[in-house]
């Protein structure tokens, strides 16, 4: 398979696809989306679309708060580190199966900020949580 840079809405697109057919299909990580967050894909995806635009091509197509989902979905069922080391897993493997060059390197990078940084807060609310009781 060619590899392919990071460098269009199309290449993004893929990006997205292809880590989110990982996440369907993964027995740890599908389960929080299909049925905690019972994710309607044909929404989900073009967010997620425009959301890593943003950041890789820096075309402003993401408006939201990515964050404010998670903390939704944490007050059902509690995300942990494990959880967005999995997220991080498959999406590193989704960008070494068909990405090459150096936007692909900033993207995990990026990815792996955006996971560290995600469930140290939500580390961090679930401990609050848990001393308040």
């Amino acid at each position: 398979m060619i590899k392919r840079t990071l460098d269009s809405p199309e290449a993004v697109r893929f990006l997205v696809d292809s880590f989110y057919e990982k996440v369907q299909a993964d027995t740890f990580i599908g389960p929080v989306f299909t049925d905690v967050a019972q994710v309607d894909w044909a929404k989900h995806l073009p967010k997620m679309y425009a959301f890593w635009e943003s950041l890789i091509l820096g075309n402003n197509a993401y408006d939201g708060h990515p964050f404010r989902p998670h903390l939704i979905i944490n007050q059902s069922h509690t995300l942990t580190i494990d959880h967005f080391e999995r997220w991080l897993q498959l999406f590193s493997a989704t960008l070494s199966e068909n990405f090459t060059g150096e936007s692909a390197e900033q993207v995990r990078q990026r990815a792996t900020q955006i996971a560290l940084v995600w469930s140290n807060k939500l580390d961090y609310i679930n401990n609050d949580a848990h001393m308040s009781t």
